[in-house]
């Protein structure tokens, strides 16, 4: 959970600095922003996949 969390604000920090450094025309930064809030959405999702309750589990029981 806690993983999860601090993926989901890395992300969210990365996509401002996305958008910043496109208005203001930073190809370079722009370029590392975009890469590393892929990689941090990527996580997200892993960690988010791995606390989500799996639904056959739930059924057998």
């Amino acid at each position: 959970m806690k993983a999860h969390k601090y993926w989901s604000l890395g992300a969210l920090a990365c996509m401002t600095g996305c958008f910043y450094t496109g208005c203001k025309k930073l190809r370079q930064a722009h370029k590392y922003f975009a890469y590393g809030s892929l990689i941090c959405m990527g996580m997200a999702i892993y960690s988010g996949h791995k606390i989500a309750p799996k639904k056959k589990k739930a059924e057998e029981k």
